[in-house]
């Protein structure tokens, strides 16, 4: 039978693992059959996160630590992978996280850090684990954009929409570097998620219809609407795919 989303036999890796969509992917590979690996600086967390998947799906999922700001501790992860894995099918770039500021008060220190995690974080582990993807023969890369990345924003959001437009272009040019190597590196880009993270922020008088107003099918996108994405990039459906920037926006940037 031919089932093109059976990850059954692939080994992934989800960096950025445990937080909100992070998670959400990781769980995602996981019941498609796929053997994960998630990491992230905070061990607590990614013990959590992993207990949770772990319950969520009967399927093998390990813990990695990792500083994604730091090549040596990349390499050494991608290292630790392969020797619990033997190799590596799969990367989510899931990490990133957003400062607001005004632009003319922007604290260039805030800039630095959050362009080291966004941006940085996500080239150095495409570039290492590119590597092992190459002299093995294939793989899947999987960077998380924004719909930021192509729409800006007036609410302070400079460095992160910058940031995102980044990950748009390394994820193009990665793809092009390493499309005859059987490599395909493409980028989901999201409207604002309905994360737990958000639910205070939702709760506040207006906040909802500001977010939604724009968006044609008229609400936000909830973290399974991610998951599918994630999931079809990922599998041999997408195999004549790369260099994409997929957005799971409801029509956002359909409509301008």
């Amino acid at each position: 039978m031919f089932e093109p989303f059976n990850l059954t036999g692939k080994y992934a890796v989800v960096v950025g693992g445990a937080g909100g969509i992070g998670k959400a992917i990781a769980g995602g590979l996981l019941q498609s059959g796929a053997v994960v690996g998630i990491a992230s600086r905070n061990l607590d967390s990614l013990n959590e996160a992993a207990d949770l998947l772990r319950k969520q799906a009967n399927g093998r999922v390990e813990v990695f630590q990792v500083d994604a700001s730091e090549e040596s501790s990349i390499a050494g992860l991608a290292e630790n992978v392969v020797k619990s894995f033997g190799r590596v099918d799969i990367l989510v770039n899931a990490q990133g996280f957003n400062t607001k500021g005004p632009a003319l008060e922007f604290d260039m220190t805030e800039w630095d850090r959050l362009y080291t995690v966004n941006v940085r974080g996500v080239m150095l582990c495409c570039k290492v684990f590119g590597k092992y993807m190459v002299d093995q023969g294939g793989g899947k890369i999987i960077n998380l954009s924004s719909v930021r990345g192509i729409r800006a924003n007036a609410g302070g959001n400079s460095a992160y929409c910058s940031s995102k437009a980044a990950v748009d272009l390394i994820t193009k040019s990665i793809a092009t570097e390493l499309a005859k190597n059987n490599v395909q590196v493409n980028a989901l880009g999201p409207v604002l998620i309905a994360t737990k993270m958000m639910e205070k922020v939702m709760a506040e008088p207006g906040r909802a219809e500001q977010y939604t107003r724009n968006i044609p099918m008229g609400r936000l996108g909830k973290v399974e609407d991610v998951v599918g994405a994630a999931v079809f990039l990922a599998s041999s459906a997408a195999n004549f795919i790369t260099g994409q920037v997929l957005y799971i926006d409801g029509g956002l940037t359909a409509a301008g």
